[in-house]
């Protein structure tokens, strides 16, 4: 299971569909073909997201098909 806790590099591993949502919400996760360092919450806070939009984020990562 997807957390907000759950690091990128786990992620990219895990979902790589992930790469593309995470891109279209304005989420960088991947420089130079290697993940960015760090959690999906990190991430998300650097754009701006507040903690009920990354709980959001983290849902839709989980129904990713």
């Amino acid at each position: 299971m997807i957390t907000k806790d759950t690091t990128i590099e786990d992620l990219v591993e895990v979902k790589d569909e992930a790469v593309q949502y995470l891109k279209n919400k304005g989420i960088r996760c991947i420089l130079c073909g290697e993940p960015i360092w760090g959690t999906i919450e990190e991430a998300a806070k650097e754009k701006g997201f507040s903690d009920e939009e990354i709980s959001e984020i983290v849902v839709e990562l989980n129904n990713l098909k």
